[in-house]
């Protein structure tokens, strides 16, 4: 059973704020004109809601790229990760994490470093590993259209990021014509052979011109899936006689659920809508983690107000979450440890969130963006004793009543300063508050009594003032060539998993790591914020008849106080004098200074259209070079050089592609970290599809050639046998220096029915 959260009082502060958007809603419900024409509306449409849009609407200014529902739905059933689906904008990859749950990476940095919107609502993974990472709560079924900003973002989309951002929407609600009440929805499968995963999702509608009642649900399941060839010599795993194949990846494995209900309402201009969702997750193995999560619960009520009034549009939001996340050694990773009967480790968070934002249209002085957003966090993380040896007798708090509360005010102003010049300006202001409470570990034993008396003994408040500043323009040198320049100043306040985890000892470090590198990591209640400095240009070329294209956008961050992490000797509780390399270490966050660089490059060419159809050539190559000014070292988790080129063929309904990717191999590693290198691969995938009226068929084969390669961000190979110990093997030695390995051959199928 997992452990009751705490007060529920943040509810019945979203109950007032859903008091609140019902009140603005029934303020303006006819303030303004209605400008709905039915005359030529199908039975089921979207609500006649007028949107002043803001310049990333209008312009796309800041924009890396946008996802609509057709790109994702022809990815979705090759991957149940969100996150994976977005590698197909260059500059983006994922961290591998688990099946559903990989962490995106934005040139070079992820995870907290990125703020990622899920309809509005501003998730943070409450996990000592991140193992339920924001875009692991909706499925890519139910994605409508993702945004992505990398580097130069505008600060209506910004916050207490540095990397990025990324925005996911699902579909609005759908309402009928007139007072008739209509249905609609659709259903899908899939299958993959690589794993043997399958799933299915559902979405239904009932709907009048005023109320939309609609669900949403989706399942997902595969065992472990296979390397390209062997990757490993050995095939013990849990310890309990069972063995993996040296080609199976070992803790692969996943399952998950999520529904959801949203019922809208219209009138005139004006929509409020409130959607519950829920999802569980009975089991998620990682691959490049000591632990598992073998069970994860959220509970989310999301209530969402748009209006176009005289002046411009008003959107409201207000968003309450519960989640209830355990972790402990799953199927392929040995349970007992002398007495101990695994280690379980509980983890609650709450949040209550409000965001309320007014786009005026200033006519001939362009458009003004303002907002004002709240959010309060809280957390535990304890770990119940287990055993009667060093996991007892008490209870230990790795973190204790972690709170942190953010409080932001934003403006941006956009204007056509002149028919070639087009500009916006943002200036971001947040307030974010981190605390913690003291803790204590299992006993007196490794250290644990001196670290939590040092901790307990800190200051474990803290203040942060982080200012945010964006300054983008384009010329538009003719309709077919643009520049774009934008310049930006981020800041982000570390995580409380960067400032108050607190144990050097060894066993419990090694639990807590959001990186996958299998080394242990304890925090610093005095890391400072990061700081960000960056500068981006674009360059987009078309050809004069659009049959041709061209962008490429080079880009520079300078990081103050970047949070890296330093080898610590936990015997003198300081850094280590000599860097110990070829094993895992216990790890300290620091702050120092770094720096990115690097290149997105996307083109285009049409080759023909003849009677077999429409031919033509895609291609991206991106590379980042990230470096840490102070020790010298590259950064952690840098994606090597890699680009693809496809062949797409569209003729009528049906559609195809042959796709070539290539990796470079991964040389420039974190030094203090010991990262693993890669060895460069290719791959070789064949997609395909076909459309009918209601009816839809994707099919496809990834790694046709069944290659074995090592992921360039896929970590070290934590996936079965002894992992408690930190360079523990099967026996003895270090497991030290296997990579986690791609998938190989897979195919898929999916089916997709629209009703």
């Amino acid at each position: 059973m997992l452990q009751p959260l705490k007060s529920t009082t943040p509810a019945l502060k979203l109950s007032v704020l859903a008091m609140a958007l019902f009140q603005i809603s029934n303020a303006y419900a006819h303030n303004g004109e209605d400008h709905s024409n039915t005359d030529d509306i199908p039975m089921a449409y979207l609500p006649t809601i007028t949107v002043m849009a803001t310049a990333s609407d209008a312009s796309n200014l800041g924009t890396s790229a946008t996802l609509n529902k057709n790109d994702i739905d022809n990815k979705q059933v090759a991957t149940s990760d969100t996150a994976t689906i977005l590698t197909k904008i260059p500059g983006i990859n994922v961290q591998s994490a688990g099946g559903i749950s990989n962490l995106p990476v934005i040139r070079g940095l992820a995870d907290n470093r990125l703020r990622i919107l899920v309809d509005g609502v501003d998730s943070i993974a409450s996990c000592p590993n991140s193992m339920n990472s924001p875009l692991s709560y909706i499925s890519p079924s139910a994605v409508e259209e993702t945004t992505v900003y990398a580097g130069v973002t505008p600060v209506s989309v910004g916050g207490n990021s540095i990397g990025g951002t990324i925005v996911v929407e699902s579909a609005e609600p759908t309402f009928s014509e007139d007072s008739t009440v209509v249905t609609s929805g659709e259903v899908g499968t899939f299958y993959r052979s690589n794993g043997n995963g399958y799933g299915a999702n559902i979405e239904t509608t009932i709907a009048n011109d005023t109320l939309s009642l609609s669900y949403k649900g989706s399942y997902a399941k595969s065992d472990n899936y296979d390397a390209g060839g062997d990757f490993k010599s050995y095939t013990d795993a849990s310890g309990d006689g069972k063995e993996l194949s040296k080609d199976e990846v070992g803790s692969t494995a996943f399952e998950s659920q999520t529904q959801s209900v949203n019922v809208a309402y219209q009138n005139g201009d004006h929509l409020l809508q409130g959607t519950y969702l829920w999802q569980r997750v009975p089991e998620e193995l990682y691959p490049n983690q000591r632990m598992d999560m073998l069970d994860n619960q959220l509970d989310r009520i999301n209530l969402r107000y748009k209006g176009h009034l005289s002046w411009g549009q008003l959107e409201a939001q207000a968003y309450h979450e519960d989640v209830e996340h355990y972790m402990n050694f799953g199927e392929d990773k040995q349970f007992l440890y002398g007495t101990a009967p695994g280690m379980p480790m509980y983890t609650n968070s709450e949040t209550i969130g409000a965001n309320l934002k007014g786009i005026i249209d200033l006519t001939n002085q362009g458009t003004v963006t303002v907002g004002a957003e709240y959010q309060d966090y809280t957390l535990d993380d304890l770990w119940p004793a287990s055993g009667t040896g060093m996991m007892g007798p008490g209870e230990f708090q790795n973190i204790n009543n972690g709170e942190r509360e953010r409080i932001g005010v934003y403006g941006e102003w956009e204007k056509q300063i002149a028919p070639k010049w087009t500009t916006q300006l943002g200036a971001r202001y947040e307030n974010v508050r981190t605390s913690a409470d003291e803790v204590s570990g299992y006993n007196m034993m490794a250290n644990q009594a001196r670290d939590s008396a040092a901790f307990n003994a800190s200051d474990r408040s803290t203040i942060d003032n982080n200012i945010d500043a964006t300054a983008i323009a384009r010329y538009d040198i003719d309709t077919q060539r643009s520049i774009e320049i934008g310049v930006a100043h981020k800041e982000r306040t570390p995580s409380l998993y960067e400032r108050y985890i607190w144990s050097t000892w060894g066993m419990a470090s090694i639990m807590n790591n959001t990186v996958g590198d299998g080394n242990g990591y304890f925090g610093d209640p005095d890391l400072s914020l990061e700081k960000s400095n960056t500068l981006s240009l674009t360059f987009d070329w078309r050809g004069a008849d659009d049959d041709w294209g061209v962008k490429a956008t080079p880009y520079y961050s300078h990081i103050d106080d970047y949070v890296d992490a330093i080898q610590w000797d936990s015997a003198t509780n300081t850094a280590a004098t000599t860097q110990t390399s070829d094993q895992y270490n216990v790890m300290r966050y620091t702050n120092q200074d770094a720096r990115i660089y690097g290149l997105d490059i996307t083109a285009d060419r049409d080759l023909a259209s003849n009677a077999w159809g429409d031919w033509e050539l895609t291609g991206s190559l991106s590379y980042t070079n990230g470096k840490n000014k102070d020790t010298g070292s590259h950064l952690y988790n840098i994606m090597p050089l890699n680009a693809s080129i496809a062949l797409n063929h569209e003729n009528n309904n049906w559609r195809n592609q042959v796709e070539v990717v290539a990796v470079a191999a991964k040389n420039k590693v974190s030094t203090p970290r010991n990262e693993i290198k890669t060895a460069g691969y290719g791959l070789l995938n064949l997609s395909t599809g076909y459309q009918w009226d209601a009816i839809s068929v994707e099919a496809g084969i990834d790694n046709i050639l069944d290659k074995n390669y090592a992921l360039p961000l896929g970590g070290a190979y934590m996936g079965q046998g002894s992992t408690m110990g930190i360079n523990n093997e099967l026996t003895t030695g270090s497991n030290w220096g296997t990579a986690v390995p791609g998938a190989g051959r897979s195919f898929y199928m999916g089916i997709n029915y629209k009703f």
